[in-house]
């Protein structure tokens, strides 16, 4: 399709390098990347892949920003507090960059919507902050063969893995299961440091831009652990286990539930 003279100039400092020039940047303007969860891990991750020209960014997120939001979550601001997180994220990537779509679902994803929001995109970001969206975002992407970077932080501690259905192991893998009902705290009860998100969330975007381009090795396999008070990055090898009840070779998940129902019928077999 080429580059306009602007496009040329705006991503001058990508084209330049020798594993992307003007075709790689084709294929990142071309590119339709879902970025689930317009918070912590969100933020950055939309921000740079705006930045880096991806061709339309979906945002998912049913919150709307809250004062408590702003330490971490780059995408808003003080002036958009109490407005919707889609609509302020959307404000803000359209203002860095003019050339991108930026399409806001305002919606809780479920066992119901979820495949028909991510069959429009060729990666997906999940930047969750619960375990039962982690699980039906696992699942759907195994099950529509979607690859799917995903991201957790908690209090000084971030990780990444990337999944790449029928290639590596999946979330499933590392957890086959949901943690029961209050078991792991959340941030909001543990709380988090905001530059662990930005970290994280960086890498989440860096991996998407290499998929896009089919370069470099990703973390595909591999879960990268950081640590923000020694500032160390380490990382382990997670096989695909032949076990795993969505990818492995005889799957027990072939249909999505929602795991907010499971986790509560759960807690509630428990008493």
């Amino acid at each position: 399709m080429g580059l306009r003279d602007d496009q040329v100039e705006r991503y001058s400092r990508q084209i330049l390098l020798p594993h992307v020039g003007g075709l790689g940047q084709e294929k990142i303007l071309a590119a339709k990347v879902l970025v689930i969860g317009a918070g912590g891990l969100g933020s950055p991750a939309a921000l740079y892949l705006a930045a880096a020209g991806v061709g339309r960014i979906g945002v998912v997120d049913s919150d709307k920003v809250e004062l408590n939001n702003l330490q971490r979550q780059v995408l808003h601001s003080t002036k958009t507090v109490g407005e919707l997180k889609v609509e302020s994220a959307k404000r803000t990537l359209a203002a860095l960059n003019t050339d991108i779509e930026v399409i806001p679902y305002n919606m809780r994803l479920t066992s119901g919507n979820i495949l028909d929001v991510i069959k429009g995109y060729d990666i997906i970001v999940d930047g969750s902050d619960n375990f039962p969206t982690r699980y039906l975002v696992n699942d759907a992407c195994v099950l529509a063969k979607k690859p799917l970077s995903h991201g957790g932080i908690f209090r000084f501690d971030g990780q990444a893995i990337t999944i790449v259905p029928g290639k590596s192991a999946c979330y499933r893998c590392l957890f086959p299961e949901p943690p029961p009902p209050g078991l792991v705290p959340s941030c909001q009860e543990a709380g988090i440091l905001g530059a662990v998100a930005g970290v994280i969330g960086v890498i989440q975007a860096n991996e998407v831009l290499k998929l896009i381009l089919g370069i470099g090795d990703t973390l595909t396999g591999k879960l990268l652990i950081f640590n923000a008070l020694d500032s160390s990055f380490r990382s382990v090898k997670v096989p695909k286990n032949k076990d795993c009840p969505v990818c492995g070779e005889k799957p027990t998940v072939t249909r999505l539930i929602d795991y907010e129902e499971f986790c509560s019928l759960r807690r509630k077999d428990a008493k």
